[in-house]
């Protein structure tokens, strides 16, 4: 018996929901990648650790993955468990007036609604970000000024060694696009905000407004995985890329958006490929042209 076939059978003894060859499409907002071996939905930060612990004893890879939205999985496929956070460890506990606490899973419209409903300001410049708290602490989500680690104050995981701990403030070295997570492959499982008080109907109006301005300058009605590159210093991946003559640019249905040049879009049919070998002719013509190293912020799964 193969050793992902005990893990199937430890997660059948253990009545842990999971798929057999799942469509990494269907997970993604790329809406590219091929099929994983098996596909967890943990329901608790106690069924993370025992799916993550039993994974590490047999040897087997995974893949922790929440929304789906920076990622890109190869066209292969992923060889192992795949863990998603979003299915079943999605909850909100309040813990004060201005403080409250999110499982991983959580989508970031969501804590946005629920700031809103409970009149807490800080979360306005996420809305519209579409990916989950967990992915959200790896690279210090943000936009339009503002970013998660203004409201983000304690961390809680598993460590490398499957035992649950936290990190509290500077310890989870936050800068941009960066935490302490980006590099350390601990496993998320819960996050903490301290929000301030403010009024509800000035919260929703920018809230509003910022997604206003998503609508207008992203092309949100393609598939993509967000900013392709991050920004880099003393300028805009976007103006670039565009400085380039590479705005419109295709590898099969790959192509960098005629509407917003820091986004590598899916016309239909793009395959991981197609996106990889894009990326590549940017980033080279881009340093041809300035003489700027873009770097890539899509995590790129294999």
């Amino acid at each position: 018996m193969s050793n992902l076939e005990i893990l199937k059978d430890f997660l059948n003894k253990n009545c842990y929901s999971f798929k057999e060859n799942e469509s990494l499409k269907i997970h993604t907002s790329f809406k590219i990648g091929g099929n994983a071996s098996l596909f967890v939905s943990p329901e608790s930060e106690e069924q993370l650790k025992e799916i993550t612990d039993k994974c590490k004893d047999l040897s087997v890879k995974f893949y922790i993955l929440g929304n789906g939205t920076n990622v890109l999985f190869s066209d292969k496929g992923f060889d192992g468990v795949v863990i998603s956070t979003t299915e079943r460890m999605n909850v909100i506990r309040k813990i004060s007036e201005t403080s409250f606490e999110c499982d991983a899973g959580v989508t970031l419209s969501a804590v946005c609604n629920y700031a809103l409903e409970n009149s807490l300001s800080g979360f306005e410049c996420l809305y519209g970000i579409p990916g989950t708290v967990g992915g959200a602490i790896i690279t210090n989500a943000g936009a339009y000024g503002g970013e998660i680690s203004d409201v983000a104050v304690e961390v809680n995981h598993i460590d490398n060694n499957g035992n649950f701990g936290s990190f509290i403030g500077e310890e989870i070295d936050f800068s941009y696009r960066h935490s302490v997570y980006e590099t350390n492959n601990y496993s998320i499982c819960s996050v903490v905000f301290v929000c301030e008080k403010g009024e509800k109907e000035e919260i929703k109006a920018k809230m509003i407004d910022l997604i206003g301005r998503r609508k207008d300058k992203q092309p949100l009605e393609y598939p993509s995985a967000g900013s392709t590159f991050k920004r880099p210093t003393g300028g805009y991946a976007a103006a670039l890329i565009e400085q380039a003559g590479l705005k419109g640019t295709c590898v099969g249905d790959a192509q960098v958006s005629t509407k917003h040049s820091g986004f590598v879009i899916n016309k239909g049919n793009a395959t991981c490929n197609d996106v990889l070998e894009l990326i590549e002719i940017i980033r080279q013509k881009v340093f041809e042209n300035s003489g700027i190293q873009l770097e890539c912020e899509v995590r790129i799964v294999d």
